[in-house]
């Protein structure tokens, strides 16, 4: 390691799987530094406590040790050394635990099988930062750890960068816009966010794109009474109800340019008034935004202010469509079955290894939200407890196990099926919808009713 420099760099390595401290002592011994291998909790926590404040410079600290978890480790450590920089290590395939660990102060998580130039390169990174910020104040102690929960999942790279970019973004109260395609699991990440942010206000949510921008500005802001017809009594709006939380504006990018000038000025000067008010009020909640479209490109064609864009992007979270992380569907697979089986009170089926790899071929326009709505029919139309490949109602791949002929189907069959695909691309937005399909509002509803089909969750 070109970095390494004389003294050695100490370097304190937690990990009880025997092969694996050998080979990372090895080879780390052999880049210059001086490893100290501990292979519990307890050894590692009386190795830094006899050593003092300041024997080591770097920790690589194992999650699953025989006497407890690496996670739960990590706070006293820093407690006992604030100048650690350390780094989680992990086979399990928990983002929530990434995002939690990063919180709580480990400068970095890197998933097992390691990988030594990877590590290597972050070690290389977290060495040349600790150099040039050694007299930084230290953070406070943590608060206790939130609940886990599942709603983050995935083992890819494209994810854990998400999580890293969560754990980031949880630390401040900056503004964070989040992109990604319709179905990718936007709010999901906004909802982190707040949960990992401490925040002791509640995190409510508006959808941009469902509201008419006449009742939007009521909605976001409040309204005084007689301020319109039918404005019998005051009403709060959401930004004032989030005071001390979070506000999630969903589909930001469909915001009117009057509603536009507004928000800007909430975000600039954390001021706002009730629609037919005149009494200035403080906007305490934190910003979160998302949209599918790309604001650059609402900026340039003038459907976007461009300052109100550079407010929104503080910070800026993409989240990956599903075709770029395939790796993750089977986890994804599991756990939204977990999910299916507990909302409708009905077994978990297994899925047929056939059916697995037609999932995991599949490009899903509709991403996560596509995904669930696909195993939510496949399992409610389970037999013998097992997901089979034409459960999915999924095309075949080309040269896969394609009949030699296509089957004739219905006519309504066929059409049931395309206006289910739709639908789960554009998230259950019915004017989309209706665009791309052609039709009314009235005409989609029929056919909705008609064909029995199922709307995503928002």
């Amino acid at each position: 390691m070109t970095t390494i420099t004389d003294p050695p760099i100490r370097l304190l390595l937690v990990e009880d799987d025997q092969a694996l401290q050998q080979m990372l002592t090895m080879h780390f011994e052999d880049e210059g530094f001086a490893v100290t291998a501990a292979a519990t909790c307890a050894e590692a926590e009386a190795v830094v406590t006899a050593a003092g404040a300041g024997a080591f410079d770097l920790v690589l600290l194992d999650q699953q040790l025989p006497d407890g978890q690496g996670s739960a480790l990590l706070p006293r450590l820093l407690a006992a050394d604030a100048e650690l920089t350390l780094v989680m290590m992990t086979g399990a395939h928990d983002l929530e635990l990434a995002i939690e660990a990063i919180r709580q102060g480990a400068a970095d998580f890197v998933h097992k099988p390691v990988r030594t130039e990877e590590l290597q390169a972050s070690l290389e990174r977290l060495l040349g930062a600790r150099r040039l910020a050694r007299a930084a104040a230290r953070a406070a102690p943590p608060p206790p750890p939130p609940a886990a929960t599942r709603d983050l999942i995935g083992r890819s790279a494209a994810m854990l960068a998400v999580s890293k970019e969560i754990a980031l973004g949880a630390r401040g109260g900056a503004t964070v816009l989040i992109s990604g395609e319709s179905g990718t699991g936007k709010e999901v990440v906004a909802r982190l966010l707040h949960r990992h942010s401490g925040l002791r206000g509640s995190f409510i949510a508006v959808n941009c794109a469902a509201i008419v921008d006449t009742l939007l500005e009521s909605e976001l802001f409040g309204h005084e009474r007689g301020a319109f017809t039918g404005a019998q009594a005051r009403k709060l709006g959401k930004l004032e109800l989030a005071a001390g939380g979070t506000l999630f504006l969903d589909e930001v990018g469909e915001l009117a340019p009057t509603l536009q000038a507004k928000l800007l000025r909430a975000l600039q000067e954390r001021r706002f008034e009730r629609v037919g008010g005149q009494e200035s009020l403080t906007a305490s909640a934190r910003i979160l935004a998302a949209t599918n479209r790309d604001l650059r490109a609402e900026v340039a064609a003038g459907r976007f202010r461009e300052d109100l864009a550079y407010r929104l992007r503080v910070l800026e979270i993409r989240v990956p469509p599903l075709r770029e992380r395939s790796e993750d569907i089977p986890l994804l697979v599991d756990g939204l079955l977990a999910r299916i089986a507990e909302r409708y009170g009905i077994m978990r089926p297994a899925v047929a290894a056939a059916a697995m790899q037609r999932l995991c071929r599949h490009r899903w326009p509709g991403n996560v939200r596509e995904l669930e709505n696909c195993l939510t029919r496949a399992a409610l139309h389970a037999r013998d407890g097992a997901i089979t490949p034409e459960l999915l109602a999924l095309p075949t791949a080309a040269g896969a196990d394609a009949p030699a002929a296509p089957a004739l189907r219905p006519l309504a069959v066929v059409e049931a099926e395309h206006i289910q695909r739709v639908l789960d691309h554009t998230g259950g937005h019915k004017g989309q919808t209706c665009d791309i399909l052609g039709i009314s509002r009235p005409a989609l509803d029929r056919k909705i009713a008609k064909y029995g089909l199922l709307l995503p969750e928002r």
